[in-house]
């Protein structure tokens, strides 16, 4: 397959955001086939600086947030860069950038008259808070979001203070949502802005939690690994110190897991309601039946009554895995090992073409007329 066979080959994006949620956008689409341009100021994006290195000295965020995209700088407060950016966008179908609200106009890349060029270009704008709003103005950052959306107040222990996920996750999370909306805007024909923020996109992860604050004023406590609505669900640990995670958010599984416990007679477990009501003594009880077993005695014992449990995995184990082996879903990429495609299409498959580049490697195919686009490197 060549490049040209993949969905999206007849795409140009124009990639100016920054860190991870705005590139992680426009990784998406070369994944699966457009020719993204990513345009960084002379001293480079800061995720080259930031996190772990591979051999070659460059970080791996660097490598995974921008893999199968050219490499290009540009000082958009150069007169001859500015017209070079806007002669690229002349002929785009997407810009990607994060820049604070104003800031894209203020270097002079004013969207409606972008748009007057260019009425098939899609403008997607990654921020923290949105292009409105009191909030608009302010640094954005996934912390934030978290702290702000509801998620940190009601993560981990009961006892204990409110926890923040110890991975990028509104920016992964915010990624997707802008891929997303940038293929809506791109299949109405483009000529509109895209307004996707961190914020909103952490509001939209919390669920039926907004309506049920509104409806009946729940809050949702802190309740470490469980879950309002289902019990048991959480970590268990086996007598050898291994864990598995336990799921009953179907009722024909809570029954056979209340089977395989013991206690399915007990007329207070044989509904949500009820084991929620009772949702200490179901833990206690669930925690002591791993307890008696194996990590693998426990796991084999959910399997054969059809019932929901996994390993806790470290990175280490689920890299190691055979399922993740034959789904193929990690890749080696220019020698480093790295997640394959977000989905599997079976048609028109994507590709990871390479690793995020050098410092302004593709520099010399900076197009120099409004017909023209990069060179085949």
């Amino acid at each position: 397959m060549t490049d040209n066979d993949l969905p999206l080959a007849d795409l140009k994006v124009v990639d100016l955001s920054t860190v991870f949620a705005g590139p992680h956008c426009a990784r998406y689409l070369a994944d699966f086939g457009a020719d993204v341009v990513k345009v960084e100021r002379p001293s480079g994006d800061t995720a080259r600086n930031i996190g772990w290195r591979d051999t070659d000295g460059s970080t791996l965020w660097w490598k995974l947030a921008n893999r199968g995209k050219r490499a290009i700088t540009l000082d958009l407060r150069d007169g001859d860069d500015l017209a070079t950016m806007k002669r690229m966008l002349s002929i785009a179908d997407v810009l990607v950038e994060n820049l604070r609200p104003g800031k894209l106009e203020a270097l002079g890349l004013v969207p409606d008259e972008l748009f007057d060029v260019n009425p098939k270009l899609t403008i997607t704008r990654v921020t923290g808070f949105g292009q409105s709003g009191p909030y608009r103005d302010r640094a954005g950052f996934a912390t934030l979001a978290e702290a702000m959306s509801g998620f940190a107040a009601m993560n981990g222990e009961a006892d204990g203070a409110p926890l923040l996920p110890p991975i990028a996750l509104t920016d992964e999370v915010t990624g997707l949502a802008a891929a997303f909306a940038t293929m809506v805007a791109v299949h109405a024909g483009g000529g509109q802005t895209v307004d996707v923020n961190l914020l909103e996109t952490m509001l939209q992860v919390m669920g039926p939690l907004v309506s049920a604050w509104h409806t009946e004023g729940y809050l949702q406590p802190r309740l470490g690994s469980g879950i309002a609505y289902s019990v048991p669900r959480g970590t268990y640990q086996a007598s050898d110190g291994g864990w598995i995670a336990v799921s009953t958010s179907s009722d024909s599984v809570a029954q056979r897991v209340m089977e395989l416990i013991g206690v399915a007679d007990d007329e207070r477990f044989q509904t949500f309601d009820g084991r929620i009501a009772n949702r200490d003594e179901v833990d206690d009880l669930m925690a002591s039946w791993v307890k008696q077993r194996t990590t693998i005695e426990a796991l084999e014992s959910f399997e054969a009554a059809q019932a929901a449990a996994a390993p806790v995995m470290d990175v280490g184990e689920i890299s190691s895995d055979p399922h993740i082996a034959e789904r193929g879903a990690l890749i080696k990429v220019d020698g480093l090992v790295m997640q394959a495609l977000i989905a599997q299409l079976s048609r028109t498959p994507g590709a990871v073409r390479w690793t995020g580049r050098d410092l302004g490697v593709d520099n010399p195919n900076i197009p120099d007329v409004a017909s023209h686009w990069f060179s085949d490197t």
